[in-house]
């Protein structure tokens, strides 16, 4: 831990030049004191690190001093600092070690492609949550999952799995689980794995508890994620007998229209903060329900039938309200 935040120490230094302990130290998450401990032990590894007096001072690398880190474009790392991984790192438990890497990615560019990705990372913002609502808080059993996924071990899941519309859900139980990914769509995360040699897809909006176990996972060699996804989701689809609908909704209601269908098709911006989803209903009336709950801010662009029960249910509330 404390290599990798000397680490961190000189690519702050190198990136942003001269920084006051207080700094250091509110950026590294440690005491002032511990910054003034590490600033003297890099001294004595013989790196260039000097402080300077007063009351602008602190610490700054020697001019010319660099670190030896490359392989990235101008356009990939521009690429990278505009992403929005750090949302995923966030949702994970992750997002120190995000801002760490990132740390370390902008520290390795040349001065003329770190002015250029700087600016670009200037002019991007990522968030989940909007005006009024905060980003969810890491969930730790989302993070869970992805140390088994990442550690190559089994997993017990207390899972609740889905039901036809307008039937109760089924009682939750336990299973045991061989993770091979995880896979964030349409705002929702999905646990792809093997219960007993067969494959399974988990949503882990349904896993209630999740515990680690130390024995190794049976997880196929050489697995392409994004193919085995596509077909999971196609398989699915083919098994569903149900209604495809397009459906307006602002952007941040995007996530909640995508739990409440069984399935989310595709989805594209539609200007002025609204999105157009295409979701798999069970069927007309599932689809009106959820459309309507969603009123006045959801339109549903189609199909005909699902247009007309949601007209005709609005024509009764406002007879009734007359």
């Amino acid at each position: 831990m404390r290599a990798d935040r000397l680490l961190s120490l000189v690519l702050l230094l190198r990136h942003r030049g001269l920084m006051t302990a207080a700094a250091l130290a509110d950026e590294l998450e440690v005491s002032t004191r511990t910054v003034l401990r590490d600033v003297e032990a890099l001294s004595s590894a013989g790196i260039p690190v000097y402080a300077e007096r007063g009351r602008h001072g602190g610490f700054a690398l020697l001019p010319g001093f660099t670190t030896d880190l490359t392989g990235l474009t101008p356009d990939e790392a521009v690429a990278l600092l505009t992403s929005p991984g750090r949302a995923t790192s966030d949702a994970l438990g992750m997002g120190a070690a995000f801002s760490s890497a990132i740390r370390k990615v902008v520290a390795a560019l040349p001065e003329t492609s770190r002015a250029k990705a700087d600016a670009a990372a200037g002019r991007v913002l990522v968030r989940r949550g909007g005006w009024l609502r905060d980003p969810a808080a890491p969930d730790p059993r989302l993070a869970a999952v992805q140390r088994a996924v990442l550690a190559g071990t089994r997993l017990r899941i207390h899972y609740a799995g889905g039901s036809r519309p307008g039937d109760p859900p089924p009682a939750p139980r336990w299973r045991t689980v061989d993770p091979v990914g995880l896979v964030e769509a349409a705002g929702q995360w999905y646990l792809l794995g093997l219960d007993g040699g067969q494959d399974r897809t988990y949503r882990m909006s349904r896993v209630e508890d999740v515990e680690e176990l130390p024995q190794p996972a049976a997880r196929p060699e050489g697995v392409d994620l994004d193919a085995l996804w596509a077909r999971r989701r196609d398989d699915f689809r083919a098994r569903i007998s149900g209604l495809e609908a397009s459906v307006r909704v602002p952007d941040h209601l995007v996530g909640e229209l995508a739990k409440a269908a069984v399935s989310t098709v595709d989805a594209r911006a539609d200007g002025g903060g609204r999105t157009v989803v295409r979701v798999l209903f069970g069927g007309v009336g599932h689809a009106e329900r959820v459309v309507w709950a969603m009123a006045p801010e959801a339109e549903a662009l189609g199909p005909p039938e699902l247009r007309e029960a949601v007209r005709a249910r609005a024509a009764g509330v406002a007879e009734q309200h007359a």
